[in-house]
């Protein structure tokens, strides 16, 4: 045996395998020596990690010894470079190729700061970066098929610079490496906790929340393939037929094979579909750990928000923010739970910053307008950006719509009336756009009003009213201008229709929040408190 050994281990000695494995102990060994005055635990811990790669490579040669017919290989490999913030190389970090929480292969860079890593076989990868004394860094996800070859570049932080930045050639990089501020302890009723605001600013904020879910991707994806993609297919297939409760059991399968950030996001959104929205949340954050890209940052932050955790959700989309800064949809979110927290200035500043990176993107300007129709004021740069709405998108009724409530509202403490004439000019062009747009009928007939303009004021209230009977407003409103014409039964009729239009807007409202569950959440520099029973 011992002779037959020795020959194998001369004939690999020139493979390139061999060498790879030869060049990476040495490394290893070399940035051991490096360390100086050593503690005994710290002997000791080498030692034993020392050992393993002997035996490591004892089994290499063991079973090149005993495979008479190797079949070919067609590794994957990932190769790169680590450097601090000025540029320099990093040497002996420690560098692990992973696959879910795995570790397949790990090594040392070099004194040129760069490292090779390789795999027998394809899948999903992450590149995990560590060296004492440094902020941990973990790359994207890779799918690597046999054979492929991948480079990549990691900047590393010192401890207690307080940022986490991720490398021109991985952008979204950026490790979970605090935990959030906050737990969910459980779920309550909504009206345990009571709102805040007025009824109008915690519509808007239940409307946003929804706008906001609205931008999560809707497509399908299968999230792994390899020995676990049967099961993911299968659970998407559950899915498109509406059987959630098959297509959770099919993920949890999927995750026992192989543990990955895909399936964990899968499972919270079946979780939260299936009325369990503690578990999708917590699977949310698993994912977003796992891998803090700017999906799984999005989603985890957007179902905080649907349940009314404002709070929390704002920390985790300022995070995502941080990772990912160029992600218009996660400044959107932000601005939502912003304003939802009461921070209206800075969540109007957010949703501009959004309307920036993309223009031509709508919903940054929707949920300006939004924002705008509950403010008593003019916010900061909204009506800037709704001008720019505008332009960007003319034949768009509600771009024409929120941009002139926001000139109106600058325009009506004017001593000149004549410059309310951009407002109802934008107003009428937003209802010949969309003919069904209520609420710019009723926006027209207040400035109708406002001028003295009776008549036609009525007949805007109408025709709002023709359109939704169910405006409230709209029939408060006609009855306010047929008092002022001296129709008195006419304008008590409306006021009994507003009545009851908003005793059904209530009744719904409370309905839809009751269906809503509410998570409690326990912030860490707050007093604890039991969870719901």
């Amino acid at each position: 045996m011992t002779v037959a050994r020795d020959r194998i281990y001369r004939s690999l000695k020139n493979t390139r395998e061999f060498a790879r494995i030869e060049k990476n102990s040495v490394e290893m060994i070399n940035c051991w020596h490096k360390l100086r005055r050593p503690s005994r635990r710290t002997q000791n811990r080498r030692s034993g990690a020392l050992a393993i790669l002997v035996a490591t490579l004892m089994s290499l040669l063991n079973a090149a010894a005993f495979e008479q017919n190797p079949s070919p290989r067609f590794p994957v490999t990932v190769e790169g470079t680590i450097r601090d913030t000025a540029g320099k190389p990093v040497a002996c970090a420690t560098v692990l190729l992973k696959n879910g929480n795995s570790t397949i292969v790990e090594t040392k860079t070099n004194a040129a700061g760069t490292f090779v890593l390789s795999s027998d076989h394809g899948g999903t990868y992450t590149v995990r970066v560590e060296k004492s004394g440094w902020i941990d860094s973990v790359g994207d996800a890779l799918l690597l098929s046999p054979g492929d070859k991948k480079h990549v570049d990691v900047v590393l932080h010192t401890v207690g610079s307080g940022k986490f930045e991720s490398s021109a050639a991985s952008p979204s990089a950026m490790e979970f490496k605090d935990d959030p501020n906050f737990t969910v302890a459980g779920v309550t009723d909504w009206s345990n906790l009571g709102l805040h605001g007025s009824v109008a600013s915690s519509k808007t904020s239940e409307s946003l929340a929804k706008e906001t879910q609205a931008l999560k991707s809707s497509e399908p994806e299968t999230p792994s393939t390899g020995s676990s993609g049967v099961q993911y297919e299968m659970a998407l297939a559950y899915r498109v037929r509406g059987d959630f409760a098959g297509a959770r059991e099919q993920v949890r399968k999927a995750l026992v094979i192989a543990d990955n950030a895909e399936g964990h996001r899968l499972l919270g959104e079946l979780n939260e579909r299936l009325n369990d929205p503690l578990e999708a949340v917590r699977e949310y954050e698993r994912a977003a750990r796992m891998d803090p890209s700017e999906q799984n940052y999005f989603e985890w932050g957007t179902e905080l928000l649907l349940h009314k955790a404002a709070e929390p959700a704002a920390e985790v989309f300022k995070r995502g923010s941080t990772a990912h800064p160029k992600s218009a949809r996660m400044l959107t979110g932000l601005g939502a739970a912003l304003y939802s927290g009461g921070s209206w200035e800075e969540a109007t500043g957010r949703l501009c910053d959004a309307s920036d990176l993309q223009p031509a993107d709508p919903a940054p300007y929707l949920f300006l307008g939004k924002i705008e129709m509950t403010s008593p004021t003019p916010l900061p740069c909204s009506e800037q950006k709704l001008a720019r709405f505008v332009q960007e998108q003319p034949g768009n009724a509600l771009a024409n719509y929120y941009y002139a409530v926001s000139v109106w509202k600058r325009e009506k403490g004017s001593e000149n009336p004549a410059d309310w004439n951009q407002a109802e000019v934008l107003l009428e062009k937003a209802v010949t756009i969309d003919p069904k747009l209520d609420e710019a009928y009723l926006q027209l007939g207040i400035l109708h009003f406002a001028r003295g303009n009776f008549e036609r004021a009525i007949r805007d209230y109408k025709s709002a009213i023709e359109i939704n009977p169910d405006l409230g407003e709209a029939h408060r409103q006609l009855g306010l201008a047929y008092q002022r014409t001296g129709e008195k039964a006419k304008a008590q009729q409306e006021f009994r229709a507003y009545e009851r239009a908003e005793k059904t807007e209530a009744a719904d409202l409370e309905r839809q929040r009751r269906e809503l569950r509410q998570f409690l959440i326990i912030l860490k520099d707050q007093p604890s408190a039991n969870p719901p029973r």
